[in-house]
């Protein structure tokens, strides 16, 4: 292709990615998705803890703020392994510490189904959870929308990074046996 066809590859910058040397293998591509997912990550993490604590919940991690609104999701008690399930956690103790932290906090309560142990919202941990969405609205959700971005096609990038993700899931365990 010539430099006047105006196509990303045809950058002299070339991809936008964190490690040219992975990105300079097959698939350049992949590379520019990792690295966009490492900032989208990050900065994820960034305004979940943020925003939890302008709803009034200080001290809480990225994960104990996915753990708590996981255990709101549908008012439902849900045990470990639900949750690390809908997470894509393998590490357990992580999910258990998150999960004391924020019995800890009044966030959620134990329980029991059968001999399992669950967990519940609590009023408090509802009230947060309602204060993170109407914090969310007004200062993520009313920006994005003035960005005109077509909401369909964002579903379909959202069906296409979690196909993605089976792939590393995958190819993790390969690396695991080898």
């Amino acid at each position: 292709m010539s430099g006047k066809s105006g196509t990303k590859s045809d950058s002299p910058i070339g991809p936008v990615v964190s490690a040219a040397h992975l990105a300079s293998g097959a698939m350049p591509a992949l590379s520019e998705i990792e690295f966009a997912v490492t900032m989208m990550v990050n900065a994820y993490h960034r305004w979940m803890v943020r925003c939890i604590a302008a709803s009034g919940s200080e001290g809480l991690g990225p994960l104990d703020v996915l753990v708590l609104h996981t255990v709101n999701h549908r008012g439902r008690a849900k045990t470990l392994s639900d949750i690390c399930l809908v997470l894509n956690i393998e590490d357990t103790h992580t999910v258990t510490y998150a999960m004391k932290k924020l019995q800890k906090a009044g966030l959620i309560a134990s329980g029991r189904r059968g001999k399992e142990k669950t967990a519940e919202i609590t009023a408090a941990g509802e009230t947060a959870c309602l204060e993170y969405r109407r914090l969310r609205e007004a200062l993520l959700v009313e920006p994005m929308k003035a960005l005109g971005l077509d909401e369909s096609e964002l579903s379909r990038l959202a069906a296409t990074l979690r196909l993605v993700s089976g792939n590393y899931d995958q190819a993790a365990r390969a690396a695991a046996a080898m």
